[in-house]
């Protein structure tokens, strides 16, 4: 299925998001909401540093340095986006979430199914599952993406009453979403400079780009509002995130977008 804007040098069709690196106010009061409500496995910790993961591949990173808390409106991290393996997963971590008294955000985004809590420093968590690419309509070169209400009933169903701890082998980043100043200035940096393809440009106030043919590994919104700014050094905020473009010829760098959040081009997931 073919659609979007191909960028003028485009990732491998192989590329896809590694880990993310999130600064923090508390490591331990994090790292208790990561492994407990969120269900990763801890691989590493020390008081100032810890990673959470699954199959020993870390996912997250967990770093202390905030002091202040994060504005309700600002450029930087909108959400981080872990991708279940399958719907009755997704349907387990919605039951786990419930039992620990937390009522998720959710939609329907025809492409996946999607809920939504914020960690306690207020940093945004997307847990969602993959529709089959054969389910996925395109209409004018464009994905079709919505936020429909979301069968929370259906979910529930579908969910197994065992593996309520811990998030299942084949969990993995699925993509990351930010807010940004301007989303031509956006456009340019990571379709033109970066090499993702643009996958829908007609969403209200958002772009959805990717590599090869995913409904997207980055998300982009003006949703903070015009006097918006980015999360300041003291403050929470995505550290950086990690682009894992294997095979590609092209050496490993860290750039930062115009915002000052920085993408880890990375040939491999370490």
């Amino acid at each position: 299925m073919k659609f979007g804007v191909t960028a003028p040098n485009p990732l491998p069709d192989s590329t896809h998001v590694g880990r993310v690196r999130l600064q923090v106010c508390d490591v331990a009061r994090s790292l208790a909401f990561y492994e407990q409500i969120v269900g990763l496995h801890l691989l590493e910790h020390s008081a100032t540093h810890a990673q959470l993961g699954v199959d020993d591949v870390v996912l997250v990173e967990l770093h202390a340095g905030a002091t202040r808390p994060l504005p309700a409106r600002h450029l930087g991290l909108y959400h981080f986006a872990i991708l279940l393996p399958d719907r009755p997963s997704l349907g387990i971590a919605l039951k786990r979430l419930i039992e620990h008294g937390i009522q998720p955000g959710a939609a329907d985004h025809l492409v996946s199914e999607a809920l939504y809590i914020s960690d306690p420093d207020g940093l945004g968590i997307e847990i969602y599952r993959d529709r089959p690419r054969e389910e996925w309509t395109v209409r004018d070169n464009q994905l079709m993406m919505s936020s429909d209400p979301l069968d929370f009933e259906g979910l529930l169903t579908a969910g197994r009453p065992d593996r309520l701890t811990a998030l299942p082998s084949k969990t993995v980043i699925g993509h990351v979403h930010l807010h940004v100043g301007d989303l031509e200035t956006a456009r340019k940096f990571y379709h033109d400079e970066i090499g993702l393809d643009l996958v829908v440009w007609s969403y209200p106030g958002a772009l959805f780009l990717s590599a090869g043919g995913y409904h997207h590994h980055l998300g982009l919104n003006t949703w903070a509002g015009p006097n918006a700014q980015p999360a300041g050094p003291e403050m929470p905020k995505l550290l950086n995130w990690q682009l894992v473009i294997p095979e590609s010829g092209r050496e490993s760098a860290v750039r930062e977008d115009p915002w000052g959040t920085a993408v880890d081009l990375s040939t491999s997931p370490k």
